[in-house]
């Protein structure tokens, strides 16, 4: 039940055995497919290392939590772990995590492919009742992309608010971005500064590719990334205890803590866990890549119920044949349908998503239909999360990023 092999530090890089690139490219920066489907899953798990949350998995995951999994678990969305049984062996035992994820803010809105891992970080929350840290990578995107330090920090706050408004708990959750809490808390650098004596240059560069031309910046960032998953960052809220935890995130990050889980050990923290989700495809297709610089990539939590209904029937990728004979006889390809894997993420009636599935195989639902049924499911969703935003005040985003203890005890469960 436990995890593959690891790659070593060392060879942590998107590159196969035999030293060429891989058709799919898979990093924190770049996933590109040459397939229409996207990403080979199951090569990725393989080249990662990691293990498929497999049926087993999802049955324990339930009974240990004591309710049924997220939709976006079930359905296999979230599709690979790392040490995930091993956690889970600990919650049985009475001993208590933490969730650590995140968001690189990039532009002032996000869209609804960025909500999926705070989503099922959502539901993991509420079911085991655990604190949870939010970090904003800020200074990541500095780095990477033609912003300012300003300019980064303004995003983030912006991009705050709408992980607030998805509902966490202000008593359970902290959010920080690494720019400000850099600042106030010394705990932080001195995680990081840890982490770095621990990896050298070559390794660096082997798990991440860097260049003799990148900013050096950019070297020293995956322990910015990284420090989060040790609980002495956060003493306000675990004072100096050594606690597991959970990372649920895009499995692009992987690399990110494929270099923690190596050097945990030897800086006397547990491995942390992790749950990779697939990628959230863009609306041209899974060769595409969604974009803040192209509105027509991706809907937007910005946009408005008619913004929503142009980019899906204009823009959205069709598995349906090119013409109505022939799709009524062979019907259209839902693998490749990006209303269809739309409603795969955000439809939440199991019935009624296999129901769409086999109608559109068999050529009875139509292309034009199918979209219709993704604009109506998306629509609510996006006015609802603008209502829930517009309350998230100046004060509110505050509290979320104030240092403080939160509502959490390190305490075994008695009769453990």
């Amino acid at each position: 039940m436990g995890d593959q092999q690891e790659p070593s530090v060392e060879k942590l890089s998107v590159e196969d055995s035999n030293g060429a690139p891989e058709d799919d490219v898979v990093d924190p920066w770049t996933v590109t497919s040459t397939s229409d489907s996207g990403v080979d899953y199951d090569k990725l798990i393989k080249r990662f290392g990691s293990s498929r949350i497999d049926d087993a998995l999802v049955e324990r995951l339930e009974k240990v939590a004591g309710k049924p999994v997220h939709p976006l678990i079930r359905r296999g969305i979230f599709f690979s772990h790392r040490d995930l049984h091993t956690l889970l062996n600990m919650v049985e035992a009475g001993k208590k995590f933490y969730l650590y994820t995140g968001r690189g803010p990039s532009s002032d809105s996000m869209h609804l492919g960025h909500l999926v891992p705070f989503i099922v970080t959502k539901w993991l929350q509420e079911a085991f009742d655990v604190p949870l840290v939010i970090q904003l990578t800020d200074d990541e995107k500095t780095l990477w992309k033609d912003l300012t330090v300003e300019q980064s920090m303004k995003m983030a706050r912006e991009n705050a608010k709408d992980i607030i408004a998805i509902g966490f708990d202000v008593n359970k959750t902290f959010i920080f971005a690494n720019l400000d809490y850099m600042g106030r808390c010394a705990a932080f650098y001195q995680n990081i500064i840890r982490i770095q004596k621990c990896v050298t240059f070559n390794q660096v560069k082997g798990i991440f590719g860097f260049g003799d031309s990148d900013v050096i910046g950019k070297i020293g960032f995956p322990a910015a990334q990284a420090a989060p998953a040790f609980s002495t960052t956060f003493p306000f809220i675990f004072g100096s205890d050594k606690l597991p935890v959970l990372i649920p995130c895009a499995i692009d990050q992987d690399p990110y803590f494929r270099m923690t889980r190596d050097v945990s050990p030897r800086l006397g923290f547990p491995k942390p866990a992790l749950i990779h989700s697939s990628f959230f495809p863009a609306l041209q297709g899974a060769k595409t890549k969604m974009s803040a610089s192209d509105a027509n990539s991706a809907v937007f939590l910005t946009d408005t119920p008619k913004q929503i209904k142009n980019k899906i029937n204009k823009h959205a990728f069709s598995g349906g044949k090119p013409t109505l004979e022939e799709h009524r006889q062979f019907g259209g390809n839902t693998e490749i349908d990006v209303s269809f894997q739309l409603l795969r993420f955000f439809l939440d009636d199991d019935e009624e998503l296999e129901k769409i599935r086999v109608s559109y195989s068999k050529g009875e639902l139509l292309s034009g239909e199918i979209k219709k049924i993704a604009i109506e499911t998306l629509q609510p969703i996006v006015a609802d999360h603008q209502v829930k935003r517009k309350d998230v005040t100046d004060e509110i985003l505050e509290q979320f990023m104030t240092p403080r203890k939160l509502n959490y005890e390190c305490s075994v469960k008695k009769g453990k």
